[in-house]
């Protein structure tokens, strides 16, 4: 008998993906689990398996094509072989348990926000009762930085879906995207683009769902007001202390590299400066303080731009640093970084050292409120103790949100980075 496979649920709110490769073609035999294709989410490259066997009798997709959940990707002849499993239901989720907001392992509530029209009914809000949702969708809502019960408020009595939240984090957007354009008096809307074609020959190429899933966050990030502050560091003694001990690192020869310097000393800046490692919610007029330090490693891929996370970095070494910071990069290079790998940061640092530049004006990395970007070092003559030197200077260039953090603090925030860059033999004391 034939039988068709759909594109199952890839779960954490996907929804479509682009096929990257097929691996099978008509005619072939299969096994159960066989991986058939491959196909590119919004962050990562999924591998998806046929859970049942048989020969396939038609392709239904092909590679750069969009697919979306619940399409049918193959129709497969079984005779008679075992089909797929039936979904598991989600687990019934216990009613006497109450989800407070302290526990929510979100990065913050950055998501611009709009309060419910006067005519929106809003129930009475009680901690006391949980907001009717599955797990999928209070994990998507964690993901997200959004609180149910002001998703509910406008829903009531309603079991929310993934779809609820999703359209309810498209209006806040939306709205909050066109409130400076309507407050200088525009139209809250870019106008229609011309056609292009008249002037000479073009060609349109779809954004990959990296692309756009960057493209969405870097709209998201940039809502709020960026001012970036330069600094530079002193960093002659670290590069001869690093280069003292490049080669004789530890098991496995770690690459140690400023990178993993800067991202120590940031963990132990954020410390002192704990306004950098918050998130903002507008809708309730709150900053989100977060107690753990997870710094994420802007890597250049061919893909596209892609974020690493490394976790509680103010309790490791550097060389554990620099390791694990190789390995995350490799991996995020090569596709095979998982999604988990890739959410939580509370800062992050981008370097554009290596390939040139003298500065540049990051932007923050949605939902956090800062980030940190390091130019190419250069030797530059400076006066020391009245004397003309010269010193290995590394540019920063730290952008952040001005309505969470003043330009003094900014200023304060880089002259600590700087002090702690000079000073490296005791960044290698702490963790």
């Amino acid at each position: 008998m034939a039988q068709e496979f759909k594109l199952p649920d890839l779960g954490e709110g996907v929804e479509y993906g682009d096929v990257v490769q097929v691996l099978v073609a008509e005619g072939d035999l299969i096994k159960p689990e066989q991986t058939i294709l491959e196909i590119e989410t919004d962050k990562a490259v999924v591998e998806v398996p046929c859970p049942f066997g048989g020969r396939i009798a038609k392709l239904h997709v092909k590679p750069g094509e969009k697919v979306k959940v619940g399409q049918t990707l193959v129709t497969i002849e079984t005779n008679g072989a075992v089909l797929a499993p039936a979904p598991q239901a989600p687990a019934p989720e216990t009613q006497t348990t109450k989800a407070p907001v302290a526990d929510v392992p979100s990065p913050g509530t950055a998501v611009p926000g709009v309060q419910p029209g006067p005519s929106t009914p809003t129930p009475p809000r009680s901690d006391d009762v949980p907001v009717p949702a599955g797990p999928a969708t209070r994990r998507l809502a964690r993901e997200l930085g959004v609180e149910l019960r002001d998703v509910a408020a406008a829903k009531p009595g309603v079991r929310l879906t993934e779809d609820d939240v999703k359209e309810y984090v498209k209006l806040r957007m939306t709205a909050a995207a066109s409130a400076p354009a309507s407050a200088a008096g525009g139209a809250g809307a870019m106008p229609p683009l011309p056609d292009f074609s008249q002037w000479g020959p073009i060609e349109r190429v779809a954004l990959s769902s990296l692309q756009r899933k960057t493209a969405e966050n870097l709209l998201a990030s940039w809502v709020g007001p960026h001012v970036t502050q330069f600094d530079e560091a002193d960093i002659t003694t670290l590069e001869l202390l690093r280069k003292r001990h490049r080669g004789r690192t530890g098991e496995g020869g770690v690459k140690l590299t400023v990178t993993a310097f800067v991202i120590k000393a940031a963990a132990l800046a954020l410390k002192e400066f704990p306004q950098f490692n918050t998130s903002y919610d507008p809708a309730r007029g709150e900053l989100i303080y977060k107690r753990y330090y997870h710094v994420g490693l802007a890597v250049d891929t061919p893909a596209g731009l892609m974020v690493a996370v490394l976790r509680d970095v103010d309790t490791k070494r550097i060389l554990d640093i620099a390791a694990e910071m190789n390995d995350l990069a490799e991996r995020t290079r090569q596709r095979k970084i998982t999604r988990d790998e890739m959410r939580g940061s509370t800062f992050t640092v981008t370097n554009l050292g290596g390939i040139g530049g003298t500065a540049f004006t990051p932007v923050v990395n949605y939902p956090e409120v800062a980030i940190l970007g390091l130019a190419r070092t250069r030797e530059q003559p400076v006066v020391r103790d009245g004397q003309w030197a010269t010193r290995l200077m590394l540019p920063l260039c730290l952008s952040y949100d001005h309505r969470i953090i003043n330009g003094a603090d900014g200023a304060r925030f880089t002259r600590r980075l700087a002090s702690l860059l000079e000073d490296p033999e005791m960044l290698l004391l702490e963790g």
